[in-house]
């Protein structure tokens, strides 16, 4: 309880935070979101419809007084459609806090690090809680801090790739490199992946294709819940050196 995850004085309950694209339907994803224990929830705007309340719509299910709902700019490949998407969302009352993606590449959804560091400076000046989809470039990660972002999102491997953390080097530089919450975003692709990146010391991961594409999303859900926090209490209690040999467990001093 003392442990807890603050994002401009944003007080959030779980260190997993899902995603809402791809499942099944509306239904499923309601029973995943609850089986992962997360209180955000991201939802792209440009594809979920969360905006027009006279037709079926995701927050039918998802409850937002019981959930934190993040919007997120998924599919926009230039500023101005990432600029758009937020600005629709808080205009609906949705949220200040914001998901920014500003893609670069069709093939490999790479973000557009260019397009987003504007899209970001833009945003925060205009009150936007921004939390910029990135790759793992410490150098980027840097750039987005000084551009109003409030925490940054790199990548663990290419979105829906389920491959896993690729580079736990370049998040740890970042984790170094940025006094904001870091938050693993894309490519974790089941639960040792979640612990590995909470081991590493971000502060989040942010799970979508790896529970919604799963055999049983909802066993997954819960599967990826005590990842994230079996990886949070590793990396609190600090695991032991590496070694090359072997060290035995019990002392011989004192044995006849």
């Amino acid at each position: 309880m003392d442990d807890k995850l603050i994002i401009k004085g944003i007080e959030f309950q779980s260190r997993l935070w899902v995603g809402t694209g791809k499942y099944r339907d509306f239904e499923e994803t309601r029973k995943a979101v609850e089986a992962s224990g997360a209180d955000v929830v991201t939802v792209a705007v440009r594809r979920v419809n969360i905006i027009d309340r006279k037709s079926e719509n995701l927050l039918d299910y998802i409850d937002p007084k019981k959930y934190k709902i993040l919007p997120n700019t998924a599919g926009c490949y230039t500023v101005e459609d990432a600029l758009r998407y937020a600005r629709l969302a808080r205009e609906a009352g949705i949220s200040d806090l914001i998901k920014l993606e500003v893609i670069g590449d069709e093939k490999t959804l790479f973000p557009d690090v260019c397009g987003l560091l504007k899209a970001t400076e833009i945003l925060a000046k205009e009150g936007f809680i921004v939390l910029p989809y990135t790759n793992d470039d410490p150098i980027i990660a840097k750039r987005l801090v000084d551009a109003g972002a409030a925490a940054v999102m790199p990548l663990g491997a290419p979105i829906g790739s389920g491959l896993g953390i690729r580079n736990p080097y370049n998040i740890k530089i970042i984790l170094e490199s940025v006094a904001l919450p870091v938050i693993v975003d894309a490519g974790v692709g089941t639960a040792s992946d979640a612990t590995i990146a909470m081991e590493l010391g971000c502060d989040a991961v942010l799970i979508n294709t790896g529970i919604a594409g799963a055999k049983d999303p909802i066993a997954m859900a819960e599967a990826m819940k005590h990842a994230v926090i079996a990886g949070r209490l590793a990396y609190k209690a600090g695991r032991i050196p590496k070694k090359l040999y072997a060290t035995a467990s019990s002392p011989i001093e004192g044995m006849l």
